[in-house]
């Protein structure tokens, strides 16, 4: 059973009453890798490169989590109950071990599963995020406002300013991006409310006043990975959070912002494929 980001169905299952929206990819075999996606994000904002060419060899699990594209319910405030939901969808999927693979947000969802829960966690991959409590992430309405002004005047997804560095290499590694998720043509997700970007950027911003988590806990293999000049999460973030991690590798990206692991698909993919099969 494989299938493509392009062609997945998108399948409901009901998580304590509410609906929750999933898509799988790849073998059915092995642990399953769940993504955990960024501010704003739904289904169709995975990268085709990435998760297609994670999924040519593992079982790959994306979904909107609560109040998220398709799902049911409302995005609540705080990062940790983010994480709960999380934990209640894998669980209700009926697994008891999963990889985890979190972007930006999805990284700060996928560090307090792993310290809340982690017996379910084998292995995790964070990318283009930091640690909580550890300063600047707190800035995020001004960075989101800033680039949803510049993408207004330009006619662009805002993702061009917030992702991938305004010099050639970034603005081709940006359109070339953008272009992919469009691949999928027909059986989208739902656009994200408005309700839930203004819950998502509350559960940031407190995410990055909080007091900083023990991530000295953390036992599990974490992959941390960025590009070396992120506006959103700065790059100085990802490098603590592996140094803080006891079992954390960190690769950094260069010539490339917050998308750097899209920007550097062609590196990222096997570098998480060796990973997970290590």
């Amino acid at each position: 059973m494989s299938t493509t980001h392009e062609h997945a169905p998108t399948e409901i299952i009901d998580v304590r009453g509410v609906e929750f929206a999933y898509r799988q990819l790849g073998p059915r075999t092995g642990v399953p890798l769940v993504f955990l996606h960024h501010f704003t994000a739904v289904l169709d904002d995975w990268d085709p490169r990435v998760i297609d060419g994670i999924a040519a060899k593992r079982h790959v699990i994306a979904f909107d989590n609560q109040g998220i594209g398709a799902s049911g319910g409302s995005v609540p405030h705080t990062i940790d109950e983010m994480a709960a939901d999380a934990v209640a969808f894998i669980r209700t999927l009926g697994y008891d071990e999963v990889d985890l693979l979190g972007f930006s947000l999805g990284g700060g969802v996928a560090q307090v599963v792993m310290l809340e829960h982690p017996e379910l966690v084998r292995k995790a991959i964070l990318a283009g995020t930091g640690p909580a409590g550890g300063g600047g992430i707190e800035k995020i309405n001004r960075i989101a406002a800033t680039a949803y002004t510049k993408a207004a005047l330009t006619l662009r997804d805002p993702r061009h300013f917030l992702f991938f560095n305004r010099n050639p290499a970034g603005k081709r590694a940006a359109t070339d991006y953008m272009a992919r998720l469009k691949e999928r043509t027909e059986n989208r997700d739902k656009h994200i409310s408005l309700q839930a970007r203004r819950a998502q950027l509350k559960a940031i911003r407190a995410a990055g006043l909080q007091v900083p988590h023990d991530l000295g806990k953390i036992r599990q293999p974490v992959f941390v990975a960025n590009g070396d000049n992120d506006v959103m999460v700065a790059s100085s973030l990802s490098a603590e959070l592996a140094r803080r991690i006891p079992n954390a590798k960190l690769t950094i990206y260069p010539d490339s912002g917050h998308g750097g692991v899209f920007q550097y698909h062609r590196e990222f993919v096997p570098a998480v494929l060796e990973f997970l099969e290590g």
